[in-house]
């Protein structure tokens, strides 16, 4: 059952599942949003388990970026249309009020639907094209964590973190992903992830890593932090 089901509600977590997805076009203003709403970063967290679990059905792959392009502008246009149109759907008709809390939970599963297609296309579709060598750096993984391991996998520009014998956050908390470019304070990201009940997990990193010197994940709050709240479980040093 989503947030919204359960009675809560905020116009904001339309921006939920954009976000889970790297479309946002101002995901800080988001982030600094959801810092201060529960029920932002609850739907946030439901939906990331859905993103997290597809990448594990199948071989983890990135797609071209023309493709990603396409296909999540795709999910951007359907989601106004639903959140345009969900009153239409509500039969008989409702007083606003009624109709607003069933309107929440219909485009939030309309919305969630919409990004498990977009990711699986993101997935399935990778690589056409490309000729160029796959780079792979093996991660430093925390002493606390034996048997954890990770590694970096580069493409061309694009980026992709998988882990294997990683423990779960504990609850109400994700994984998040930080970039450091040698001075000042780690950058967050928006690439949250958790892992199975063995450990396994993959996550994009979004962004150009030219002139990154480590990747960095920490276990955060649901919804992730403007600045890291734990040491990292795992480092991936470059060298660029």
């Amino acid at each position: 059952m989503s947030s919204r089901e359960k009675g809560l509600g905020c116009e904001q977590s339309v921006d939920a599942a954009p976000y889970v997805l790297g479309a946002l076009d101002a995901p800080d203003s988001f982030r600094v949003h959801f810092d201060g709403c529960a029920t932002c970063r609850a739907e946030v967290a439901e939906l990331q388990l859905v993103v997290d679990t597809l990448p594990a059905t199948v071989p983890p792959v990135l797609a071209p970026r023309a493709l990603r392009e396409r296909v999540l502008a795709t999910v951007r246009s359907e989601a106004g249309l639903l959140w345009a149109a969900g009153h239409q759907m509500d039969e008989p008709p409702k007083p606003v009020s009624r109709w607003r809390s069933r309107r929440g939970p219909l485009l939030t599963a309309s919305v969630a639907l919409a990004a498990s297609v977009a990711v699986a296309a993101v997935i399935v579709l990778n690589n056409v094209g490309s000729t160029a060598p796959e780079r792979v750096t093996v991660a430093q993984v925390a002493p606390s964590i034996p048997g954890g391991h990770a590694s970096l996998r580069l493409l061309d520009s694009r980026a992709e973190l998988v882990v294997s014998g990683m423990p779960q956050p504990a609850l109400g908390k994700i994984y998040e992903v930080w970039l450091s470019r040698g001075s000042g304070s780690p950058q967050p990201t928006d690439a949250l992830f958790n892992v199975t009940g063995t450990g396994s997990g993959s996550v994009n990193v979004p962004g150009n890593l030219h002139g990154v010197k480590e990747v960095m994940v920490t276990s955060e709050p649901l919804g992730g932090s403007s600045r890291p709240t734990s040491s990292p479980v795992l480092r991936v040093v470059l060298h660029t």
